[in-house]
């Protein structure tokens, strides 16, 4: 028989990319498929006879022969085993390397134009974390960059663009920061949030801090709330990055590295500074730091406008009332924030790999 082929991220990300015809196949448990999944994969609930070498695991699996199947799992271990089996079926099978672990570092993006600007949104589809590069007369700020350095670097060379700023919304808990890595390969000024815990240097962003770009001024708005230096970013009155304070469908956690009377203090913190937010143009576009769910290669922004998100339920509550559902609905901690957190605070992740320490859903919404 034929060895078993694999495909990596890359491979299957550039299929994804430019449309090729595959079947991605998700072997794994149904229970893990809820949490997060590869965009238009299908489910087939043969896990428990892969687990026993059942070699009639897909005797019920109809899929068209001519396109590539593509099998994954987990970590890239089980879906071996599925790939054989579907091999011996007469599918031309691949098992994706590293599993559903290896596939949050895969990435897509959109772009959407201004007069003055234009704005690329890329989307780590197997994450849900939102990064950003503004060009505006061939100067770029790059926003909570969590990607490989390289991806953006691609896209500064293909519109001529130099780096001037590499800045963040917050210290994160569910991936890596890349900014300071992309700041010192360009030579570009790295602000920050002010956070008296980070051990490198970086300049301080304050509320009203200013960013000139181009022809363009990106101003920052203070948003305590979801992290105690929480910052929002208005670009020209047109776009407001909300980082993890606003979601299209939901508000920022308040909970993280806090006991019980500290949540109730960031929850009321982000009480005002949503208010504030919201008391903006009810066109300006609105773009967070994260999304819940696993994102399409579609190049369709996700964005919402103030004017929509103002009727998200909790955004309808009083001070007092958004403050009791908030609590009581905090979502589970995940499991490597802090870890997280203790690296973006260093700026070293010279002794860690990524994928295992970044693997699993981001939970940083409430809805």
């Amino acid at each position: 028989m034929e060895a078993i082929k694999t495909i990596n991220v890359n491979t299957l990300r550039n299929w994804l990319e430019i449309g090729q015809p595959v079947s991605i196949l998700d072997i794994r448990p149904i229970s893990e498929r809820a949490e997060w999944h590869i965009p238009n994969s299908l489910h087939f609930n043969a896990y428990d006879k892969i687990k026993n070498n059942d070699f009639g695991a897909f005797s019920d699996l109809f899929l068209d022969r001519s396109v590539p199947v593509v099998a994954y799992c987990g970590g890239g271990k089980m879906s071996l085993v599925a790939a054989e089996m579907l091999q011996i079926q007469g599918y031309n099978t691949y098992s994706l390397e590293g599993g559903l672990k290896a596939w949050s570092l895969a990435w897509n993006t959109a772009t959407i134009n201004f007069p003055n600007f234009d704005l690329i949104q890329f989307r780590r589809t197997g994450k849900g974390c939102l990064s950003y590069m503004i060009i505006s007369n061939n100067e770029a700020i790059v926003v909570d960059a969590s990607l490989d350095i390289n991806v953006y670097e691609q896209y500064l060379n293909a519109n001529d663009a130099v780096l001037k700023y590499v800045i963040e919304t917050h210290t994160h808990a569910d991936h890596l920061s890349r900014s300071k890595e992309i700041a010192e390969k360009n030579s570009a000024a790295l602000f920050l949030p002010a956070n008296n815990n980070l051990r490198f240097e970086y300049q301080p962003i304050e509320n009203e801090t200013v960013f000139k770009l181009g022809n363009i001024s990106v101003s920052a708005i203070s948003t305590a709330g979801h992290t105690l230096e929480s910052m929002s970013f208005n670009i020209d009155n047109k776009v407001l990055l909300t980082g993890d304070t606003l979601f299209i469908n939901g508000v920022g956690r308040p909970d993280l590295k806090a006991d019980t009377e500290g949540m109730k203090v960031k929850a009321k913190l982000l009480y005002q500074s949503l208010q504030k937010l919201l008391s903006l143009n009810d066109e300006i576009i609105v773009l967070p730091a994260h999304t819940s769910q696993p994102i399409d290669f579609d190049n369709l922004l996700i964005h919402s406008t103030l004017k929509k998100v103002k009727s998200i339920p909790l955004l309808q509550l009083n001070e007092i009332d958004f403050i009791e559902t908030i609590i009581g609905r905090i979502p589970a901690t995940p499991a490597n924030y802090l870890v997280i957190v203790e690296k973006n605070l260093q700026g070293d992740f010279s002794d860690i790999n990524p994928i295992d320490l970044e693997a699993g859903a981001n939970r940083c919404a409430i809805s």
